[in-house]
């Protein structure tokens, strides 16, 4: 392939080697974030096949857990995988981050389980989401950069989009894989053994992504900065250790990618979650919902990444962070009228209060699913907030036993075993769905069962609140390529992202609900994203540059 000039100017249209540029950065990265939403998505039976030794609750800790993992060591990828890519070049890095990822994923594929060889089955799944983890951790920032550093000038917010699809398209990808294995196999076989399917498929999706990349050449920026000896010999201490350019990874990090990060998670996983867990749909409906509103609304990633290129990134990366900040609660609010209105009416109608002594009542928080609640007040606090209940907690007498209290009828609250049956009929007398025979849920029969009134008006929302994901981070990419100069631009540019996605990002969901289980309101998870993308915004309109005409060759 001839190596492309990046300072070509505003060219007409896109060239042949143009376009095979950003095919062969973006499908190797699709398959990259296929590989690594696999996992998430099949936690629970990943959990029974390699924790069987614990208890269910404990089984899907330890799974979610590991999931976790392969976000917290994101960072650490980016530092490792930056510095090589600023010292030994663009395409060589990305090769070596997608060979660890795809073979880590067709490995877990092909790994025993727990049943078959013991702990060692968790310790080397484990061990497979890290290096996952790390490998992403290099991916994303050398394509991005390897993508924009072969843009011509003017084009490169419209370029970088096309990699900024990826993280979607891995996910719709992942899901839609999975929904046919399951279809094909039934639910017995694909607990038992399908799930392996998918990631076994994986080694072809990284055969034609390997033999698609070594058909590239070098950056032409980065070619040119080695041939003139300009090229750093230490990346991490000029991209760390030099406040100039420090400043500029914490302006990019809180500034941009920290809101980005959770309006992006927010709009495609929590709204997930919050469908399944909170207004109990099921899995095949609210799968089929968010798959349909990625489908509609994935193209707008390009759309907002060429408007960059025109008005600047930083107006629409700050402006979708203040638009989803001041709209999340009525979004969320109309999904729940629309999913489950049995369940809304109940939540504004049905006033349930915990009356406990305040020194038997414990701090709830717990992000990461470890914590094991044994007093009375705190056991029927989780129960009520696992099952979308609305609440209060009113101090009580000293010593009093714990009540939780269903429009003034008092249920005693001892021990789950007995106390969660007599308060979910309490609930249900008062209003509150039984689970499994709730008609107003909404339900999706097959994949195109989309014209119903209720099913469209979801979709519709959750559509816009793919809107916002594309606003933020559409022209992501480009802004942080432009932030940094050549020699440690692989560098800088992805730690700030992998810290903002992989850390804000992805615990997320995670720490929204404990928030929820915490408070006793489920909106009140909301607020996490809200907060930090608020924060981006004031810190973003103050502190950073625009970047759109800046001449990345230097």
């Amino acid at each position: 392939m001839s190596t492309i000039t990046a300072t070509s100017g505003k060219a007409a249209g896109m060239t042949k080697d143009e376009r095979f540029v950003i095919v062969a950065s973006s499908l190797g990265t699709v398959f990259e974030w296929y590989d690594f939403y696999l996992y998430g998505s099949l936690a629970s039976i990943i959990g029974a096949q390699f924790f069987s030794a614990y208890p269910p609750a404990t089984r899907d800790i330890f799974a979610l857990l590991a999931f976790a993992a392969g976000f917290l060591v994101r960072p650490f990828g980016a530092i490792v995988f930056g510095r090589v890519g600023d010292i030994v070049g663009r395409k060589y890095t990305f090769l070596v981050t997608i060979l660890i990822m795809g073979l880590s994923t067709f490995i877990v594929g092909l790994l025993p389980n727990a049943a078959t060889i013991g702990i060692a089955a968790p310790i080397i799944l484990i061990a497979l989401r890290l290096l996952q983890g790390l490998a992403l951790g290099g991916e994303y920032g050398g394509a991005a950069t390897y993508v924009a550093e072969h843009a011509p000038m003017g084009k490169r917010g419209y370029y970088t989009s096309f990699i900024q699809t990826t993280a979607t398209l891995g996910l719709f990808l992942s899901l839609l894989i999975i929904l046919f294995t399951r279809t094909i196999l039934g639910e017995p076989e694909f607990a038992a053994w399908g799930w392996r399917i998918p990631f076994l498929l994986s080694v072809v999706l990284l055969g034609i992504s390997v033999w698609i990349r070594l058909r590239l050449n070098e950056s032409p920026v980065f070619q040119k900065m080695k041939e003139e000896g300009k090229g750093s010999k230490a990346p991490l201490t000029e991209a760390f250790g030099n406040w100039s350019n420090g400043k500029l990874v914490l302006i990019a990090l809180l500034g941009g990618v920290m809101g980005q990060g959770v309006v992006w998670y927010t709009g495609q996983f929590y709204a997930l979650f919050f469908l399944q867990s909170i207004l109990q749909v099921d899995g095949y409906t609210a799968n089929l919902l968010i798959a349909w509103s990625l489908l509609l609304g994935t193209g707008f990633f390009i759309v907002f990444g060429a408007l960059s290129d025109k008005i600047g990134r930083k107006p629409i990366i700050l402006g979708g962070c203040l638009i989803a900040a001041l709209t999340f609660f009525p979004i969320f609010k109309m999904i729940s009228t629309n999913a489950n209105p049995t369940l809304e009416k109940a939540i504004e109608s049905v006033k349930v209060q915990v009356v406990a002594d305040p020194k038997g009542c414990g701090d709830l928080f717990n992000p990461v699913g470890t914590r094991v609640f044994t007093a009375p007040c705190d056991l029927a606090r989780d129960f009520l907030a696992k099952s979308s209940v609305k609440y209060d907690t009113v101090a009580g007498a000293a010593g009093s036993p714990v009540l939780i209290r269903i429009n003034g009828k008092d249920v005693p609250y001892t021990k789950p075993a007995d106390s969660n049956a007599g308060a979910t009929a309490a609930l249900q007398e008062a209003g509150y769905p039984k689970r499994g025979a709730n008609p107003t849920l909404v339900k999706m029969n097959h994949p195109f069962d989309i014209f119903k009134p209720q099913v469209a008006a979801i979709i519709g929302l959750l559509f816009i609140l793919v809107i916002y994901v594309t606003m933020v981070y559409g022209p992501i990419a480009a802004m942080l390529v432009e932030l940094f100069p050549t020699k440690i631009r692989y560098t800088s540019m992805s730690l700030p992202y992998h810290i903002g996605n992989g850390w804000f990002g992805g615990l997320l969901p995670a720490t929204s609900f404990a928030i929820v289980a915490a408070t006793g309101d489920i909106y009140a998870g909301l607020w996490y994203p809200i907060i930090f993308a608020s924060i981006t915004v004031v810190i973003g309109f103050f502190f950073l540059p625009e970047t759109k005409d800046v001449d990345i060759t230097k």
